[in-house]
């Protein structure tokens, strides 16, 4: 296996948004691009926390891309939702698969969060099942929208949030299930999509104070303002 070294990371991100003039920057605009790139968020490894050199590696990298780029936003691979990291990072990042049911449980994951430190990145979750979820349905759907409320009412320490996959060709399934699904002549947004598309019109909103009466653990809801054209709107969910 390859091992990449942080000069070459420096490179690439120097590639992506350094000056036309540049090394890097120069193959790129050479390509036809001349305009840098707006990168702004650097993570270093995929699901490797446990390995046994990551955490060195991590730091290797850490260190030479915040020399070099010190407004690049870091991403780790540990999970610092239940307890704090042992290391410097902007954003840590969280994955999860399960079950439409649990996805849902999971509303509440970031309640007790450390409000100190690095915010969330989830950038990959979905409810993934093939006794429920199967290739994309309401039941999924509504399954990740009681998990998104969850990470909505903690916005405080949950800074971006990502749905994964996002495109599969229905001719070749590697994954199930996806949020858009398409072939040579057509395409549709699974329920999973419409889930993802109500909560991007009312980004930027206010979460208010509110409280429900009864003790179903199979609701899930919340109170939000937010402007959209020019008007106010109150939303329950």
């Amino acid at each position: 296996m390859i091992k990449l070294k942080p000069h070459e990371a420096l490179d690439g991100i120097e590639f992506a948004r350094g000056d036309a003039n540049s090394t890097w920057g120069s193959v790129r605009a050479a390509m036809g691009h001349p305009k840098p790139f707006g990168l702004k968020y650097v993570a270093v490894g995929n699901e490797e926390c446990g390995k046994k050199y990551y955490k060195g590696n991590y730091l290797e990298f850490y260190n030479a891309i915040k020399k070099a780029y010190p407004d690049i936003k870091i991403i780790s691979n540990c999970d610092g939702s239940s307890q704090p990291l042992d290391h410097p990072a902007d954003y840590y990042d969280f994955h999860v698969y399960a079950p439409a049911k649990d996805l849902f449980s999971m509303s509440h994951k970031f309640n007790n969060t450390s409000r100190d430190g690095p915010k969330a990145f989830v950038s990959e979750y979905a409810a993934k099942s093939e006794t429920d979820a199967n290739k994309g349905n309401l039941l999924a759907a509504l399954g990740e929208a009681g998990f998104l409320l969850g990470l909505e009412k903690n916005s405080d320490v949950v800074g971006m949030v990502s749905y994964a996959p996002l495109f599969v060709n229905t001719n070749d399934r590697r994954w199930l299930p996806d949020a858009i699904v398409f072939n040579s002549s057509h395409l549709y947004g699974t329920p999973s999509y419409w889930v993802q598309q109500f909560f991007t019109e009312s980004s930027g909103a206010t979460l208010l104070s509110s409280t429900m009466e009864g003790n179903s653990s199979y609701v899930e809801a919340s109170a939000i303002s937010f402007q959209s054209n020019g008007s106010d709107y109150i939303q329950n969910l």
